[in-house]
């Protein structure tokens, strides 16, 4: 009997870490996919990743210490003078935590643009899953210098 609990234990501990595995990397595709939209003016691609809520909120500051306190709606709207410029952009360092349909997400971003100047940030996210996908709800970005 002792046996039978033990195994069911460390398959249900397996189980456990095998789906926080899959929401991890449901979560890094869904930011990849949010950056990269973002770039390749895919206006209807980007407005996928998002699902705005009442207490959405979008804060951005560049390295000089101005921030900005951005309408959330630009993310599922924005104005043509911001969006899609091209380039590329790469995510590493990710921490989070998933909690039922509820995470958070830290990760560094490298963009580039295409003119090769690149842009360091650290960016903080919150998720929620809807409808059975995860969809970001508000984000705080923060421009660091290499």
């Amino acid at each position: 009997m002792t046996k039978a609990f033990l195994l069911t234990f460390i398959m249900g501990l397996a189980t456990i870490g095998y789906s926080q595995s899959e929401e991890e990397q449901a979560i890094k595709q869904l930011l990849e996919k949010e950056s990269s939209t973002w770039r390749s003016g895919d206006i209807k691609g980007h407005a996928s990743c998002w699902s705005i809520q009442p207490y959405s909120r979008i804060l951005s500051s560049t390295g000089d210490g101005t921030v900005f306190d951005i309408p959330p709606e630009v993310m599922i709207n924005p104005p043509a003078n911001i969006f899609g410029k091209g380039g590329t952009s790469r995510n590493t360092n990710y921490k989070m935590n998933i909690s039922g349909n509820n995470a958070w997400v830290c990760h560094d971003e490298e963009s580039t643009a295409i003119d090769g100047k690149k842009t360091l940030t650290t960016e903080f996210r919150i998720l929620e899953k809807i409808n059975g996908s995860w969809k970001l709800v508000a984000q705080s970005i923060h421009a660091r210098k290499p």
